[in-house]
């Protein structure tokens, strides 16, 4: 087997190639501007980085390859795109008892961990998983969004769910198209895109966007 002929194997095309390199300038840029408490932290972090590359790579070309995703792949940038809306798509999600209809999506049997959801953070939405899920409270945490209330307390108000700068959303699919392209406005008004984490984009390849309930196994 020739060197070039490594790239072919299965989806690995050119576009796996092109992916691979725009994810390492990336991730190496982030990691040259970073503040690591020590030299063995920042090792790690190196040590690591070309498993997760090479699998978020694969993956979303895995993806646009089995027509999985409704989105673009850039791959020079190695990102997602979408046309994005002129405001946040948060319709559906916006009142108190809007809010409190979309929260019953994760009261019912078939939420586990692992599961990919979306999260607002004040001005765009963010891929997140559930990593805890605590029945007894009724409440549910994400790996970065941390804790979220799935029920209302005696005045009606979901807890810090019902938050302006953090809230758990019901994902469809402009919320998880907004995403994964990183999306976000500034008083409802488009601003340039933020590129998602080597991490949100791993977690965007494993979306069902027939069903969000049952993740694709990429």
């Amino acid at each position: 087997m020739s060197q070039s002929s490594l790239w072919q194997i299965n989806t690995e095309t050119g576009d796996f190639a092109e992916l691979c390199n725009a994810l390492y300038q990336r991730e190496i840029s982030i990691i040259a501007k970073s503040d690591f408490i020590s030299a063995s932290a920042v090792q790690a972090r190196l040590q690591s980085l070309s498993y997760y590359i090479t699998r978020t790579a694969h993956a979303m070309v895995q993806v646009i390859s089995q027509a999985h995703s409704p989105l673009l792949l850039d791959t020079q940038n190695a990102s997602w795109s979408a046309k994005q809306s002129t405001k946040m798509p948060l319709a559906g999600q916006e009142t108190e008892q809007e809010i409190m209809s979309a929260m019953q999506w994760y009261l019912q049997e078939d939420i586990y961990v692992g599961l990919v959801v979306p999260v607002l953070l004040v001005d765009h939405i963010i891929i997140d998983c559930i990593d805890r899920i605590d029945i007894n409270k009724q409440r549910l945490h994400t790996n970065v969004g941390g804790w979220f209330s799935l029920t209302a307390d005696l005045d009606g108000v979901i807890l810090p769910t019902a938050s302006v700068n953090k809230r758990l959303l019901k994902p469809n699919r402009k919320i998880m198209a907004s995403a994964c392209a990183g999306h976000c406005w500034q008083r409802n008004s488009k601003q340039l895109p933020i590129i998602p984490s080597l991490r949100e984009l791993l977690l965007s390849c494993s979306i069902n966007w027939k069903n969000f309930k049952k993740p694709l196994a990429i």
